[in-house]
């Protein structure tokens, strides 16, 4: 039973675009949910803002969110980046290592290492952006997702207080990003 509701679960949600007949939104709802790398990331950049604490818990997701806003544009409008998805699976990898280190990042690293995560990821959305019928809700869509979880990181940094659980917690995104660094480049 749980084993179907593993496998049946994503398919129903992946489906629920062209199902729903709201494929701009519901897309870009479920693209940073449905990506684990997104969703790691969101929930990481929460959780890192609460560490850094103070005015931080709002506006370093909020400066993601901006940031992936104009990532967005630029995939929509065909400015490339080099190494889209290296560079996201980089961003888990040091999101993770900064949470489980219990780093203080300084602004002058934490907002510009921030941005430039923010931009690749949405510079990922916006190169689906073209491919839909609706383009403007699909950006919406994305953006809101990507701010819930971020709220969801905060949460989760709030409830778990101990410094060693956010540290495994840490841990655990920085060990997903380094495999997905070496799934990135073929090297396992």
């Amino acid at each position: 039973m749980i084993t179907h509701l593993m496998t049946d679960v994503p398919a129903l949600l992946t489906s629920l675009p062209a199902v729903a007949g709201a494929s701009g939104l519901v897309s870009g709802l479920l693209h940073p949910v449905l990506g684990f790398d997104h969703l790691l990331a969101m929930i990481s950049v929460g959780l890192l803002s609460v560490q850094l604490g103070h005015k931080h818990i709002w506006s370093l997701p909020a400066a993601f969110v901006i940031f992936l806003a104009v990532g967005g544009i630029f995939g929509l409008v065909g400015i490339g980046l080099p190494q889209v998805e290296g560079i996201i699976a980089l961003s888990v990898l040091l999101l993770g290592l900064a949470i489980a280190t219990g780093a203080k990042l300084g602004i002058f690293i934490a907002y510009p290492m921030v941005g430039v995560f923010a931009i690749f990821h949405g510079h990922a959305h916006g190169q689906e952006v073209p491919s839909l019928n609706d383009p403007t809700t699909y950006v919406i869509g994305f953006l809101i997702a990507s701010a819930v979880l971020h709220l969801i990181g905060v949460f989760i940094g709030f409830i778990f207080k101990s410094a060693r659980t956010r540290s495994l917690i840490g841990a655990g995104c920085a060990g997903i990003g380094l495999h997905m660094i070496l799934l990135t480049y073929g090297l396992v």
